[in-house]
C-alpha cells in the first residue's frame, strides 16, 4: 500500500535579514512619519521657529547697540552664531522624539516587524535634517528683512548651510544617546537647557572672544561652537574660514566616533 501525503500551501521563507535598499526605504518612511507629525502638533513647529526669531530680535535690538555700536553691525556679526546656536538646540528634538517612541512602546512594535534595526534611528535623524534646513532658511529670511546681507556669494552661503547640516547630523548622536538613556522626554529637554546653554553662551556666538577674561578665552577658543560660528561667519559674511571649517569637521567626526557607538549600545540594552 502507498500512503498519500496531503500537501498544503507552503509558507514563504522568512528573509534572514533586511537588505540595504529596503532599509533605506524604511528609513525614508519613518522619516516621513516624523515630519508629518508636525501637522498634528503644530506647536512643535513653533518651538523651533518662534524661539530663534525672538533671540534674533531681542539680542539685535536690546544688546546690539551697546555691544557693536549699531544694530546693523551687530546683526551681521551675531546672526550666523544664532543660527549655530539654534541648530544645536533643534537637535534635542531628535532625543525627545526618540524617547517618546521608546516610552510609548513604538520601538517594541517596530522590533516585531521585518525592518532594519537602524532604520528608526536613521529616520529620526533624517527628519531632523529637514527641520534644521527649515530653521536655517527661516532665520536667514528674518535676518535679511532686518538688514542682514550675505557678504560672500551663493556658493559660500550653500557651503555654510551644508556645514551646519553636517554638524547637526553629527551632534544628533548626542541627542540620541540622551534620548535613549533618559527616563522621559522632560529629562531630555532638561539636559538640553542645562548642558547646551553654557556651551553655546560661553562661545563667540554673541560677543567677540577678545572681550572676555583671559581664563575664559582659553575655553572659548577650543569650543566647537566657536569654530562653527567662525566658519559660518566666514562663509556667509566674509573673512578667513578655512581653518574654522576644518576644525568644525574634525569636531563633527569626533562626536560621531564617540557618541554613535555609545548610542547604539545603549539602544540595544534598552530594547
Amino acid at each position: 500500500m502507498t500512503t498519500a501525503t496531503a500537501t498544503g500551501p507552503v509558507a514563504p521563507a522568512i528573509k534572514p535579514h533586511v537588505t540595504v535598499p529596503e532599509g533605506l526605504q524604511q528609513t525614508l518612511t519613518l522619516a516621513w512619519r516624523t515630519i508629518v507629525q508636525v501637522r498634528h502638533n503644530p506647536w512643535e513647529l513653533g518651538d523651533y521657529s518662534i524661539q530663534p526669531i525672538m533671540f534674533v530680535l531681542l539680542f539685535t535690538y536690546v544688546f546690539g547697540g551697546a555691544i557693536a555700536g549699531s544694530t546693523g553691525d551687530y546683526l551681521t556679526f551675531a546672526l550666523p552664531g544664532i543660527i549655530v546656536m539654534n541648530m544645536l538646540f533643534v537637535t534635542m528634538y531628535v532625543g525627545t522624539g526618540l524617547n517618546t517612541d521608546l516610552t510609548k512602546g513604538v520601538f517594541d512594535r517596530l522590533r516585531s516587524l521585518p525592518i532594519a534595526r537602524w532604520a528608526p534611528l536613521a529616520g529620526r535623524i533624517l527628519a531632523d535634517q529637514v527641520k534644521q534646513a527649515w530653521s536655517i532658511f527661516l532665520l536667514l529670511v528674518v535676518g535679511m528683512i532686518l538688514g542682514f546681507r550675505i557678504g560672500t556669494n551663493l556658493a559660500g552661503l550653500l557651503a555654510a548651510v551644508a556645514l551646519l547640516l553636517a554638524f547637526a547630523l553629527a551632534f544628533s548622536w548626542v541627542s540620541v544617546l540622551v534620548g535613549v538613556m533618559a527616563k522621559d522626554p522632560e529629562r531630555v529637554q532638561l539636559f538640553g537647557f542645562t548642558a547646551l546653554f553654557p556651551v553655546t553662551f560661553v562661545s563667540n556666538v554673541f560677543v567677540q572672544t577678545d572681550t572676555m577674561p583671559g581664563w575664559l578665552q582659553a575655553w572659548v577658543k577650543v569650543n566647537p561652537v566657536t569654530h562653527l560660528a567662525d566658519a559660518a561667519r566666514g562663509l556667509m559674511v566674509g573673512g578667513p574660514a578655512a581653518e574654522s571649517v576644518v576644525w568644525s569637521l574634525v569636531w563633527a567626526a569626533a562626536i560621531v566616533a564617540v557618541f554613535a557607538p555609545l548610542s547604539l549600545y545603549a539602544l540595544k540594552r534598552r530594547v
